[in-house]
């Protein structure tokens, strides 16, 4: 019989030279100065996330141990009653949302969203934190009842009421989070909270449990720097496991789909651990640094401003924001995010370029926005280089 090496299959250990993929594919890399977003695959783990990555993939486990063991684990890190890992932030709104509907009706978990009789079947939300993400909600087939008062948000409960929604960065809405969770725990009510991009500070991961919410969900793949396809919900120990009765490996399920692989499992782990190890202050002095750098490299174009600017909750890091008379630097904003992504490297900038209004990022300006926490080492000055040949041909 052949011994198995840590190749992964072949004999006596031999190592399998590595292909690039995306090579091969045909698939363009890019530097991403733009941030965390899904459509750009997120952020890059850190090393020792991609070691334990790697590691778990050697193994087979039993997928409900591991999950067992990861969320017991989890949860003490971040001070809560429970955890799951789960696909996702979007992954765990529609589980938490199956949780509230179905606790205590086990035999519904195999009938949403087609079959509610019986059950609670709404959720109340602002209708300012109402956005595209609704849909992880809607797959559970509950009824949104949409408030925007304290008032309103009063009378909106019933003995139909499954939950109340909070958008944890939402731009507007009259009623605090504080506010949210009393009323609906005086109505005997859980309260969920995304809190999907939320991270850093750090203390986020904890803070929105201590304050009352019972479910609160985030994205394992963006601040945490924790697999892409991954993400976390935590809360109450029993909304937790009902929970984890509409998940995957259970097949009957509205989270069969949801698959968390056991690589994205120790990866969350790992990326719990990793984070934890980080500071909120050596984060923000790193991307605050690499966006002086870039800054200092364009002080010779005519007219150019520049400024840091730190969003108030959702990816509340350090951007760059550069602003420059149009009248001189003859070339839009969006134009440059254009340029520098049809060149090579292809560099994608950060979504807010070229808008007004950007809420937490460019207020009212048009200006280029640069998000430099998920740059690697050496691509700061890369894409200053870049941002300066651009718009010297536009003098």
């Amino acid at each position: 019989m052949l011994a198995l090496g840590a190749s992964g299959g072949r004999p006596g250990g031999a190592r399998e030279a590595t292909v690039d993929y995306y090579e091969k594919l045909g698939v363009t890399k890019i530097i991403n100065a733009a941030g965390t977003y899904t459509a750009l695959t997120a952020s890059i783990m850190p090393p020792a996330v991609q070691a334990a990555v790697a590691q778990a993939a050697q193994h087979p486990v039993r997928l409900a141990e591991l999950q067992k063991a990861a969320g017991e684990y989890i949860a003490k890190r971040l001070q809560c009653e429970a955890a799951l890992v789960t696909a996702g932030a979007a992954s765990g709104l529609t589980l938490a949302t199956a949780a509230c509907v179905t606790r205590g009706h086990a035999d519904a978990i195999g009938k949403i969203p087609v079959d509610l009789s019986g059950l609670k079947n709404e959720v109340i939300v602002q209708k300012a934190h109402r956005n595209d993400y609704d849909h992880a909600l809607l797959n559970c087939g509950v009824r949104l009842v949409e408030v925007e008062t304290p008032a309103e948000y009063e009378r909106a409960f019933s003995e139909k009421t499954a939950m109340a929604h909070f958008f944890n960065a939402a731009a507007e809405g009259s009623i605090s989070r504080e506010d949210w969770v009393r009323v609906a725990h005086s109505h005997q009510v859980p309260c969920l909270n995304d809190a999907a991009a939320d991270v850093p500070p750090i203390s986020n991961l904890w803070d929105y449990s201590r304050m009352g919410f019972d479910l609160v969900t985030f994205s394992g793949g963006k601040g945490m720097r924790g697999p892409q396809n991954a993400g976390l919900l935590l809360g109450r120990k029993d909304l937790i496991g009902a929970a984890a009765a509409n998940a995957m490996p259970i097949s009957a399920t509205i989270g069969r789909g949801m698959k968390v692989a056991k690589e994205e499992i120790v990866g969350m782990v790992a990326a719990v651990d990793w984070f934890l190890s980080q500071t909120d202050e050596g984060m923000e002095a790193e991307f605050t640094a690499r966006a002086r750098r870039i800054a200092d490299h364009l002080k010779a174009i005519p007219g150019l401003r520049s400024r840091i600017a730190i969003p108030p909750v959702a990816n509340r890091v350090p951007h760059l924001v550069l602003t420059y008379d149009q009248g001189r630097v003859r070339i839009s904003p969006t134009e440059v995010a254009d340029a520098l992504r049809q060149g090579s490297p292809c560099i994608e900038l950060n979504p807010a370029t070229g808008q007004k209004n950007a809420h937490g990022v460019t207020g009212d300006e048009d200006a280029i926005v640069v998000g430099v926490w998920m740059l690697q080492p050496g691509e700061d000055l890369i894409v200053a280089q870049r941002l300066q040949e651009v718009l010297s041909k536009a003098l």
